[in-house]
């Protein structure tokens, strides 16, 4: 095999792997719709969520969900999960826990 060759094989090769991993990141990007809170509404969907679960850290935010206006997902220092609901005002409206853990500590206030 040429140098010549060698170097076109190299260089088609190189072309085919970016060409693919562009797809998968176009692909991966067309599927996730969820537009997360941002500006001052994330401070004040924040704040709501964490004041109806009764602290934990905000992990997930998202604008336009099917069940409400805005989502805040909230982990709690044991590991649970709760997904808080909220209206246009910041006013609970919904919460839901991802998991038993969560479900009893959400339970529990």
């Amino acid at each position: 095999m040429t140098r010549k060759t060698k170097r076109a094989l190299v260089a088609a090769a190189a072309v085919t792997a970016l060409g693919a991993g562009g797809a998968a990141i176009a692909g991966a990007a067309a599927g996730d719709d969820d537009k997360p809170i941002s500006g001052p509404a994330l401070g004040k969907a924040s704040a709501a969520a964490l004041n109806h679960t009764g602290g934990g850290r905000v992990t997930e935010t998202e604008v336009g969900d099917e069940e409400s206006y805005y989502e805040v997902e909230v982990t709690r220092a044991g590991g649970g999960q709760v997904d808080v609901q909220l209206d246009r005002a910041f006013d609970v409206v919904g919460s839901s826990a991802d998991n038993d853990k969560a479900e009893k500590d959400d339970a529990d206030g």
